[in-house]
């Protein structure tokens, strides 16, 4: 018998995409282990059809991974949304940008490990990817899904998100600019003298059709004590130098 942990490892990593060989040899662990692990064929007992179906944080008060799901949020509220499919079934989906290889492989991992009894997806389309996970539970732990464009509509958070966002701001934070905004380099031209003078410096900006979702970037970036503003109605811009060093350190650019 192997451990738990080694067993969850090996399920996430295949639901990564990994083939059952690279699988084996990260989790140290025989092929065929892996291959019965992937294909339920080794754990199909009562108990384990109960434990997949009470996977729940919410609804069965399984341990949820905290920073994980702080950071989940953050793309969620950015680049993702939730349909109901077939059976009471929800999909949580996630558009990924092809240009950012990081990106996707950091949305993946983490939606593997908010539900890991559900596998995650991949369907490629032209400069982009669409990341996905099928779950009864995905709506209990992301309740602004509703139908229409989330800046159609309000967007609040539940007590329980909230307390989460207080405890880990910087993940939520790297969530939200991760899917709607970037670090950059801004470069501004002076004229002085009869001449123009160019200077650069980095920047942060985090652009949002949603004032709720405005609201609550900024209100994270207060929790971090880093200065920001609207550049536009829009966007929000950290630019300062101090402001821009200490969103840094939760942050950084994407890759």
């Amino acid at each position: 018998m192997h451990p738990r942990e080694t067993v969850d490892r090996a399920l996430r990593l295949s639901a990564l995409g990994l083939v059952d060989r690279e699988v084996a040899q990260l989790c140290g662990v025989s092929l065929g282990a892996v291959q019965k692990w992937r294909t339920r064929t080794r754990r199909t007992s009562e108990n384990e059809d109960i434990r997949r179906h009470r996977s729940c944080p919410r609804c069965h008060n399984r341990a949820l991974d905290l920073e994980a799901y702080a950071y989940l949020l953050g793309l969620y509220l950015g680049d993702g949304h939730i349909l109901l499919c077939k059976k009471d079934v929800y999909q949580l989906s996630l558009a990924c940008c092809n240009t950012w290889p990081g990106l996707l492989e950091a949305a993946a991992e983490t939606m593997a490990v908010v539900m890991p009894t559900s596998s995650v997806s991949r369907r490629r389309f032209s400069g982009c990817t669409e990341v996905k996970s099928y779950s009864k539970h995905w709506a209990c732990l992301f309740p602004q899904h509703g139908p229409g464009r989330k800046h159609e509509r309000e967007i609040t958070l539940e007590q329980w998100q909230r307390e989460i966002i207080e405890e880990h701001p910087g993940r939520f934070a790297r969530g939200l600019i991760h899917s709607d905004g970037y670090r950059g380099t801004n470069r501004v031209r002076r004229h002085s003298n009869g001449s123009n003078r160019w200077y650069e410096y980095p920047r942060y900006l985090f652009a949002n059709e949603s004032r709720d979702i405005l609201r609550l970037c900024g209100e994270t970036l207060d929790l971090l004590g880093v200065a920001w503003r609207h550049s536009k109605p829009n966007t929000i811009s950290v630019a300062k130098r101090e402001a821009v060093e200490r969103l840094d350190m939760f942050v950084g650019p994407k890759y």
